[in-house]
């Protein structure tokens, strides 16, 4: 049996009767899309082609930029779910379904997007949230005021964005100057601020962050320094936006009634599996699986290039994003870690409370 079946099969034990809270409503970018931009006119940050999706059910290419399920996916099992709520825009003209009596959830990530609104070409975080907005009221109109309010105070907003803010600023900031990083921090907390608050205003209390991996060791970046060495400059930002949205959520908990949250830090599982890849089964962190050139980076994934036959030994599938068996262990340490891997509490205990 593949490795990558067996670990979908014991994942499968995971799945509870019933889910654990009412619904997941997800926000973000290409690590939280599973299909949103399929939808897109043009080819910018699609995943609908081999080789992705060759570990989903069925070798199926869903719009997921993985070769099988992302860390939305493993977290949405952990609370009891199949799999990540659908796209948006696969369901957005449906009239009779669990997802408009405010089950289950929807996906409204977008593979592109940033928490800047002048990030990529794709679905901005304002619109998802808009999107939001508009589902939320069908969710009344099949519901009532009371029983909406109720089934989204109890249901997690998952938000998974901010490193094509990093990739954008850092492409024309190489070395930016204190002024110039300063002002980037600040309009990214200002602008996760609006969007937290207007995912509050319109009932959220339970949110999950994932913040900003160190994006300076992917594929992608080390394919750039002539050492393959990680690009300090691009987890520097990250580390330095992660510091930031911390912060942000520590005080709008003191000041919004209700707020509960978890942060999970992609950042700190990454770095753990490359600075002790034995330890967690692999044998290769620096390149991706499935790609070209220097470190399989130089080349996107398409169904012209080669994959890697041991996939659930790399911690990269393609030149930026990671593979199933990284998204299974993140998914993993973001729900039930210790505060290395989430904070101030884990996904598990805010599920329960």
């Amino acid at each position: 049996m593949r490795p990558v079946l067996l670990l979908l099969l014991l994942l499968a034990v995971v799945v509870s009767a019933e889910p654990k809270v009412p619904a997941v409503y997800v926000f973000g970018d290409s690590t939280a899309d599973v299909g949103n931009n399929n939808y897109l006119p043009g080819d910018d940050a699609k995943a609908n082609f081999p080789h992705y999706g060759i570990d989903f059910p069925h070798q199926r290419p869903t719009g997921r930029f993985s070769n099988g399920y992302n860390g939305v996916d493993f977290m949405a099992i952990h609370m009891g779910f199949r799999r990540s709520p659908p796209p948006y825009l696969s369901i957005v003209n449906e009239t009779h379904t669990p997802i408009l009596r405010g089950l289950r959830g929807v996906n409204f990530a977008s593979g592109g997007s940033g928490i800047l609104d002048t990030t990529g070409s794709t679905i901005i975080m304002t619109k998802q949230v808009q999107d939001f907005a508009a589902l939320t009221s069908n969710i009344v109109s099949h519901t009532n005021a009371s029983r909406a309010k109720y089934l989204l105070s109890r249901s997690v907003f998952l938000i998974s964005s901010g490193g094509n803010d990093v990739f954008a600023f850092f492409a024309t900031n190489s070395s930016p100057s204190a002024a110039q990083t300063q002002q980037f921090y600040d309009a990214m907390v200002a602008n996760y601020s609006i969007h937290l608050k207007a995912l509050y205003d319109l009932g959220a209390r339970k949110f999950a962050l994932i913040d900003v991996p160190p994006i300076g060791c992917c594929p992608y970046s080390r394919s750039q320094h002539p050492l393959g060495a990680c690009i300090d400059g691009l987890n520097d930002l990250a580390k330095g936006v992660n510091d930031r949205i911390k912060l942000l959520l520590a005080n709008l908990s003191s000041r919004l009634d209700g707020v509960r949250y978890t942060i999970g830090s992609s950042y700190n599982v990454v770095l753990n599996m490359i600075a002790d890849p034995a330890g967690v089964g692999y044998k290769d962190v620096k390149s991706a699986c499935c790609g070209g050139g220097k470190l399989g980076a130089e080349a996107s994934c398409s169904p012209n290039t080669t994959y890697c036959g041991n996939r659930n030994q790399y911690l990269f599938w393609d030149r930026i994003h990671p593979t199933h068996a990284t998204s299974a262990r993140a998914g993993l340490a973001f729900y039930g870690g210790s505060l290395e891997f989430a904070a101030p509490i884990n996904l598990k205990q805010l599920v329960e409370e």
